[in-house]
């Protein structure tokens, strides 16, 4: 399967997009969880729940509120979802989410520790679009996503730009670290053509082979 192509830090910085800040909880707990989760389910020992970012991870959200999905990631622990809780109790987050009309919110620092997609929250920055299969993304979201990432690209080590539904294409490679082979989900977000659109835009449109070794 063909993906995303790598990049890295960029010679010139890039404008930081305007970001509002919407906080959702973080506790000594939240911590403890997300470096528990560390440990069992990516098998890194880290004495900090924080994440060098080495790839963005975009989503979309599943409903059209922006004030609902903050209360859905707030809690500390996961209300409710059998199928995640059988992996962690810790509740799945975000560090940004992007509005309908572009509004780009930010919820966790960029190098907080997030769960937002199986094996490779220990190094991916998420971004959590308001939209779904039945309202697509929208050209301002669009316009979003490619500034936000342009200037996380410039601060961070940035490699692979990826759909959620891209995700699964890592296994069997070294970025791949789910201690448990069986747990996989199907995700269709946010769709190849929004991610090819965004690639294009971010000048990472030649598709290239995750690489196994690097």
């Amino acid at each position: 399967m063909l993906l995303c192509t790598f990049g890295c830090l960029t010679s010139k910085a890039q404008k930081k997009p305007v970001i509002y800040k919407r906080p959702i909880t973080w506790t000594s707990e939240r911590e403890r969880l997300s470096l528990e989760y560390l440990l069992k389910r990516h098998g890194v020992h880290a004495d900090t729940a924080l994440i060098i970012p080495r790839m963005v991870v975009v989503h979309w959200t599943g409903n059209m509120s922006v004030n609902a999905t903050i209360k859905t990631f707030d809690p500390v622990r996961l209300p409710g979802r059998k199928d995640l809780q059988t992996a962690s109790t810790l509740n799945v987050s975000t560090q940004f989410v992007i509005a309908r009309n572009g509004t780009i919110y930010q919820l966790l620092p960029e190098n907080f520790f997030a769960r937002h997609t199986i094996g490779l929250n220990y190094c991916a920055i998420g971004i959590e679009n308001i939209g779904s299969a039945k309202n697509p993304l929208t050209e301002a979201q669009l316009r979003s996503n490619t500034k936000l990432i342009k200037y996380l690209r410039s601060k961070y080590a940035i490699e692979y730009v990826i759909g959620h539904h891209e995700y699964q294409v890592f296994t069997g490679t070294i970025w791949w670290k789910e201690m448990n082979p069986t747990y996989i989900t199907a995700k269709t977000d946010p769709g190849d053509k929004f991610m090819q659109s965004l690639r294009l835009r971010l000048g990472l449109d030649k598709q290239l082979k995750i690489p196994h070794l690097l």
